[in-house]
């Protein structure tokens, strides 16, 4: 895609969702469990919570441009409001999934592979 910086970030974070998703998906194809259990343990990873912990721990390794995109994907107002987390957790997760859309949309999977590496290291220290 030519100039991705013009996508609203909705559409980046619509993108992004998926993207992580599948990032998520594929690390615990590796679980070797049903499916049925595969599940329940992505929605623990994909949730509001757990990627506004996640941004958290990849903060610090992104470049200014990264945190640029990130903060339209949290400053992005939306009609919907969480179920299960606190507006900033929601607005946080938004920001995280606007990144990863972003980067998928310019090419850059690579860094995607390389952030969620991190986030899965570190996320599987803490259980």
């Amino acid at each position: 895609m030519e100039n991705v910086k013009l996508l609203s970030p909705s559409v980046l974070a619509f993108v992004g969702d998926g993207v992580y998703g599948l990032c998520t998906r594929t690390k615990l194809s590796f679980v070797n469990r049903p499916s049925g259990e595969l599940h329940k343990l992505s929605v623990e990873y994909v949730s509001a919570t757990a990627q506004a912990k996640a941004f958290e721990v990849i903060a610090p390794l992104l470049s200014e441009e990264e945190i640029d995109i990130f903060k339209r994907g949290r400053n992005f107002h939306t009609s919907r409001s969480p179920k299960n987390a606190t507006n900033k957790e929601y607005h946080t997760a938004t920001g995280l999934e606007t990144l990863f859309g972003f980067l998928y949309l310019s090419g850059k999977q690579e860094r995607i592979d390389q952030l969620f590496e991190v986030i899965w290291n570190n996320s599987n220290e803490e259980k």
